[in-house]
């Protein structure tokens, strides 16, 4: 049974920063290329970034020189640093193992302007 377990969001205001990290159980973690999606109310499922096993990194358009993806395979973690937040970030926001149907429970993100 996998399962993850994302934390760290909050209500900021526009300019801020929070650090999202996601506790993946089970042994996948290592194997899988990790991924933070976000869902804005009223929208579709969004990739957000990406980060393989080996440390290959990819962005949104949207995110990209704000946003930090990164993981510590020794703790089954993957983290979501996200500086110079607007208004439009806000969302929940999930991880999940790329290759893999499990998602977390997300954690609600909120910028104010």
């Amino acid at each position: 049974q996998v399962q993850l377990a994302e934390s760290g969001g909050g209500l900021v205001q526009a300019g801020g920063s929070l650090r999202l990290s996601c506790v993946v159980s089970g042994t996948i973690f290592s194997i899988n290329t990790m991924a933070w999606y976000r869902q804005a109310p009223g929208k579709q499922r969004e990739l957000v970034a990406t980060i393989t096993s080996g440390g290959r990194i990819n962005y949104a358009d949207s995110v990209k020189g704000r946003f930090t993806i990164s993981r510590d395979n020794a703790k089954n973690t993957a983290y979501l640093q996200m500086n110079s937040l607007k208004p439009e970030d806000t969302a929940v926001y999930y991880c999940k193992p790329l290759a893999t149907t499990y998602w977390g429970q997300g954690t609600q993100v909120t910028v104010s302007s």
